[in-house]
């Protein structure tokens, strides 16, 4: 798995062994990019949630983020995370947090401009995750979430303020990202 664009351009990261990780294809983080840079989002402060091997919270940092945290609650990701990170000499614009999404939610308290959400695709908590995030301090004022799911699984259009404004299906992989204050 390589860094698709930017300063750490095909640098390759590392990867846990374990198969319960599914880390975000080239192509479908090529897809989240080009789908946010083409709307002009802002992607300055960046959540990586469910992170796994934090390749999407470092492919934003490698296109020029100023700042990203990590969430993830499996501690051998999280030393991958962090030797990734380092190896591509991030350390300094980012943080790791080995935590479960739920409790991160309750003591992160940035604003954020970009949060994605990986989940591993038998997460039964999404909805409720987006319920609970889009009513929380870690959304700044024109926040986008980002979230990569299976197409097997169904989100709303909506969660409280937050309108789906993109959906895009890669196989098994959908995209979907929201807006804060989109009007229909």
């Amino acid at each position: 798995m390589r860094i698709i664009a930017g300063e750490a351009k095909g640098k390759r990261l590392k990867s846990p062994r374990h198969s319960s990780t599914r880390p975000s294809s080239e192509l479908a983080r090529g897809a989240i990019f080009s789908i946010l840079e083409s709307m002009n989002i802002p992607c300055s402060r960046i959540l990586d949630l469910y992170s796994g091997t934090g390749a999407l919270g470092i492919e934003a940092l490698s296109r020029g983020a100023q700042w990203a945290d990590f969430v993830e609650r499996d501690t051998a990701c999280c030393s991958i995370i962090k030797e990734n990170i380092k190896n591509l000499e991030m350390q300094n614009r980012s943080h790791v947090y080995t935590a479960e999404v739920k409790r991160a939610m309750s003591f992160l308290k940035n604003g954020y401009d970009v949060i994605f959400m990986d989940p591993p695709y038998n997460e039964p908590f999404v909805d409720e995750t987006l319920e609970r995030l889009t009513t929380s301090p870690l959304v700044g004022p024109e926040a986008t979430i980002v979230v990569e799911h299976s197409r097997h699984q169904t989100l709303r259009a909506h969660y409280n303020d937050f309108q789906r404004i993109k959906e895009r299906k890669y196989g098994d992989t959908v995209i979907s990202i929201y807006r804060k204050g989109v009007n229909d």
